[in-house]
């Protein structure tokens, strides 16, 4: 049985950890999971280290409440530190330095309704068919966001699937709000040129009409010929 909501604001949930309380850290916890799960996969390159990144992370901020102001949302705070814990986990292993992720381009941004377009939202109530189906193109897509370079990735994981405001993605960055458009912008143009290729021996299969649909459709026809005596019976 899933653990029950807690109602509690983020305000009173830090106020409450500060005194210790057990189930503040863990409401707190249960309600980011997911996102500092996705931030921190967004910089490091398996699940395993994402699930590290985000122990230390928790740590690192729930020893450091006190610096919490609420000038950011909590979430997007405790995203801040995820990013930092995992980039401090890959300068380690020598893959990347924080300027990597912090460099800046001289690309003008992109336009603003283009780079809002992209948001991974989907429809619940579906059929076990169309689950199924949406299950393997998340899997291409997840492969494909997996490819892009980290400076890219993280980007599109905040803005297109946390759906994270340019000014968020931006904070927790510590980059300006054109450097999260210009790279949303060439993380979906990467994406499109990766999807392209990979659903390419797929294409054949694309509207099918076979099997049974087939048969029906020929035996319909069929009969309506005979029927017309435009065929003869065997």
């Amino acid at each position: 049985m899933p653990p029950a909501i807690d109602a509690r604001t983020d305000a009173d949930l830090v106020e409450s950890a500060r005194a210790g309380d057990a189930s503040a850290f863990e409401a707190i916890m249960r309600r980011n999971n997911r996102l500092l799960f996705r931030t921190a996969r967004g910089v490091v390159s398996s699940d395993d280290e994402a699930r590290d990144v985000v122990q230390e992370a928790y740590l690192h901020a729930f020893t450091r409440l006190e610096s919490f102001r609420g000038e950011a949302a909590l979430s997007t705070w405790l995203a801040r530190i995820t990013i930092n814990v995992a980039l401090t986990a890959q300068r380690k292993q020598g893959r990347m330095a924080r300027r990597e992720l912090a460099l800046d381009y001289d690309d003008p941004p992109g336009d603003d309704s283009q780079e809002n377009s992209m948001a991974l939202r989907t429809s619940s109530g579906d059929s076990p068919d169309v689950m199924a189906e949406r299950s393997q193109v998340r899997d291409i897509l997840q492969a494909a966001v997996e490819n892009l370079p980290a400076i890219y990735r993280c980007v599109f994981i905040l803005r297109a699937v946390e759906d994270m405001s340019v000014a968020e993605t931006a904070y927790c960055l510590d980059v300006s709000d054109d450097v999260v458009k210009t790279r949303f912008l060439r993380a979906r143009t990467m994406l499109r040129q990766s999807l392209a290729e990979q659903v390419k021996p797929y294409l054949q299969s694309t509207f099918s009409f076979a099997g049974a649909d087939c048969d029906a459709v020929v035996h319909h026809v069929l009969g309506a010929l005979r029927l017309r005596g435009m065929v003869r019976s065997h």
